[in-house]
């Protein structure tokens, strides 16, 4: 019996630390529920992670402890999760949730949702506004497979203007991402094209899943499947036209999710994939800038 004891717990702390390597830690697992995780961004007053899922699963968002325990679980009623890919919060503490998943870059009803911090004791609740919009450089719902490039997975809220970052899912990718800015006010409204960015490389390990600010407005980060694009040294509001770092996290994974803790620490998490995924990890840009 103690044999098997140790086994079992020697597989434990194995699959544990598989779940890290030298630039990440795991936190914790998430929970069962939440396998499908497509993004976090952090309350420090409440010390919750505020988490959403993306398409086919609630239109939910979901508060968790430090523990990775659930203890928030609202349902946002008159919100309808057709693609829901980024969480966001802005300066007062109030939430934003990005249904702007478009895979086939056929929707013609982008929007994100306000969910304000006052709400957020109670377990069902409405959001308080809606903020529409569109791409103008898109002319064709879909484009042909070469124009694939309207699917949006990152965004964060910055200054009452919103800052979304797209996927590229074109045939002959070339990483190209596109910055486009929409202000965070109800209504209908033209998004602004600021920039854009080639990553280079494949999909597979360049495609843009979410976005993150600092809280003190210096850095932007860009996270990939393995790794993470930090930009500095910006002019305006055009975050891509700062310096550019490619920082790796030796570890593939599907990462969908990504937020400032504080000024240089970062919360990342990825879907659960059989064995793989599922979990939420920390690191800071300090440890990741030493990696070669």
């Amino acid at each position: 019996m103690r044999n098997q004891v140790f086994i079992i717990s020697s597989l434990l702390l194995l699959l544990s630390c598989q779940q890290d390597s030298n630039t990440m830690s795991s936190l914790y697992e998430l929970p069962k529920k939440l396998k499908e995780v497509s993004g976090i961004t952090y309350s420090p007053e409440a010390k919750l992670l505020w988490v959403i899922q993306d398409r086919g699963n609630a239109n939910a968002i979901y508060g968790l402890n430090e523990s990775g325990k659930i203890e928030s679980n609202i349902t946002i009623q008159n919100a309808t999760n057709i693609d829901w890919e980024d969480i966001t919060k802005d300066s007062n503490g109030d939430l934003y949730i990005g249904d702007f998943g478009n895979n086939e870059n056929a929707r013609k009803d982008l929007c994100i949702y306000k969910v304000s911090k006052d709400s957020l004791q109670k377990s069902a609740i409405n959001a308080s506004y809606k903020i529409s919009f569109e791409y103008p450089e898109q002319m064709n719902f879909p484009p042909k497979s070469k124009d694939l490039l309207y699917d949006v997975e990152a965004f964060f809220e910055y200054k009452n203007n919103f800052y979304l970052f797209t996927k590229n899912r074109s045939s002959g990718f070339d990483g190209t991402t596109f910055l486009y800015k929409v202000p965070n006010n109800a209504g209908f409204h033209q998004a602004k094209l600021l920039g854009e960015f080639k990553t280079g490389g494949s999909y597979k390990n360049n495609a843009i899943t979410s976005a993150t600010i600092s809280p003190d407005g210096s850095k932007v980060v860009l996270l990939c499947h393995g790794k993470v694009w930090l930009f500095q040294d910006f002019s305006g509001d055009n975050f891509l036209s700062g310096k550019a770092s490619e920082l790796q996290l030796n570890h593939f994974s599907q990462k969908e999710a990504i937020c400032f803790k504080d000024n240089s620490t970062l919360l990342i998490a990825d879907e659960k994939d059989k064995k793989t995924g599922g979990f939420v990890y920390e690191t800071t840009l300090e440890r990741l800038k030493t990696q070669p």
